[in-house]
């Protein structure tokens, strides 16, 4: 009967390629508490090194017929350990920048969107409102809020007097905030329904 503890790494790795169990469990045997030992110290999580050690060894006895060495078993495995190390880290990094990002939007995006909803919902109503004052009354509050012009410039321009550009853009302000008001009222109590 062979004594496995006794073979060199390529034999063990020669049989390990012909789906040789014991030369897989003897390769266990052999690295998996120096290879723990050491992405441990750079993890610094018995799971994570535990979930290392044992993905590397089961990825071992699924390509075991595919694997070829150009360097010897150790160097092949130490490699193999410090790149799931950086797939693990690479991946916790992607995934901590999710989850932040995640949580920004939570915190932050619901209130935006929110708001930026309210926002367009409040200006349309403003602009259907502002559509249904009397011609002349819309057209000088126009030119007051919209054109920035002031009192004596509209009053130029429309060929009135600043005193009407001025009653006819109060008039316009004292129509839609009596409306406006209306509708905050109702959209407030409709919240509650």
């Amino acid at each position: 009967m062979a004594i496995y503890s006794e073979f060199s790494d390529a034999e063990l790795m020669l049989l390990l390629s012909g789906s040789d169990g014991l030369a897989f469990a003897e390769i266990y045997q052999r690295y998996t508490g120096a290879l723990f030992i050491h992405a441990y110290r750079i993890l610094g999580d018995e799971e994570e090194a535990k979930d290392v050690i044992q993905e590397l060894f089961a990825v071992l006895w699924i390509k075991r017929n595919t694997i070829v060495l150009r360097t010897s078993l150790s160097s092949y495995l130490y490699s193999s350990v410090k790149n799931r190390i950086l797939d693990l880290i690479a991946h916790k990094k992607v995934e901590d920048r999710y989850v932040r990002s995640l949580g920004r939007f939570i915190d932050e995006g619901e209130y935006v969107t929110d708001q930026q909803v309210r926002e367009k919902e409040l200006s349309e109503l403003i602009e259907r409102e502002v559509a249904l004052l009397p011609p002349r009354m819309r057209e000088v509050f126009e030119l007051s809020r919209r054109d920035n012009l002031s009192y004596k410039e509209i009053a130029e321009e429309l060929n009135i007097s600043d005193k009407t550009v001025k009653k006819q853009v109060n008039s316009a302000l004292s129509i839609l905030r009596q409306k406006l008001d209306i509708a905050f009222l109702c959209a407030f109590f409709l919240r509650f329904l």
